[in-house]
């Protein structure tokens, strides 16, 4: 299982591996599901030639593309990057990251913490990630998105049940704001359980031939500690659990 001791393990979920130690038992099974993800970063106030919005592009955690979405620039990471060129689905993802990209703009002086403290030389930065995956009973379709500030993760969404997680402070009005927001839940969803999954499928058939030969991950903007191969296990028995956890862990 995961190592609850481990410094990328959530306190939140560290906590609930203390109270419910066998729920995490999955926590390292997924090694071969395949996932496709988008890292979302948005800078309101970029410095020089910097982008106000870059999206990176993985494949099981395997960087493929990077995508400067304020100018419409892509730098192609790896071998399966190279791929994307020919993929007649390309345009349309580049459309859709592009209004993901506008719409968490738009949305981010509302859900940004009203006392943040940001100890860095800038403005905080929004990371969204979203990563949709087939699951291992059956091969249905999952999707989940991650939310955060300057690395931090602050609030997870289940786009398959619709279920938010505040798993730190600074995500409280992210999700006052968005959970009572049906248009906005209603982009996340469509976005993470319809277009990601139709790119998922396109990307399926490069997959196992590139994977191999795909570059490993680049650094770059800090992103948001994924939680996605937990969730692909835990989300479905979050909402009972949480509600356990609450009354009986102080």
């Amino acid at each position: 299982i995961g190592d609850a001791s481990h410094p990328c393990f959530p306190h939140w979920l560290h906590r609930l591996h203390q109270a419910f130690p066998w729920c995490l038992v999955s926590w390292t099974l997924s090694l071969d599901t395949h996932s496709l993800s988008y890292n979302v970063t948005i800078d309101p106030r970029p410095r020089d030639d910097q982008p106000w919005c870059e999206v990176r592009g993985e494949v099981d955690q395997n960087v493929f593309l990077s995508y400067d979405c304020g100018r419409a620039k892509i730098k192609y990471m790896s071998p399966l990057g190279e791929e994307v060129k020919s993929m007649s689905t390309w345009d349309m993802q580049t459309v859709t990251l592009r209004d993901t990209a506008d719409l968490l703009k738009e949305q981010m002086p509302d859900v940004t913490p009203e006392k943040q403290i940001d100890k860095g030389p800038g403005p905080l930065t929004l990371q969204a990630r979203m990563t949709c995956w087939r699951e291992d009973n059956g091969g249905h379709t999952s999707a989940s998105w991650e939310f955060g500030f300057s690395g931090q993760l602050c609030l997870l969404f289940d786009s398959k049940n619709g279920f938010w997680t505040m798993v730190h402070s600074k995500g409280r009005r992210m999700k006052e704001k968005w959970e009572n927001d049906r248009t906005v839940t209603d982009f996340f969803r469509t976005v993470s359980m319809g277009d990601c999954w139709l790119w998922y499928h396109t990307f399926l058939e490069h997959l196992e031939k590139m994977l191999k030969t795909s570059a490993s991950p680049t650094t770059g903007h800090p992103t948001v500690k994924s939680l996605a191969t937990a969730m692909m296990h835990i989300t479905w028995i979050l909402p009972v659990l949480l509600t356990s956890f609450i009354i009986t862990v102080p």
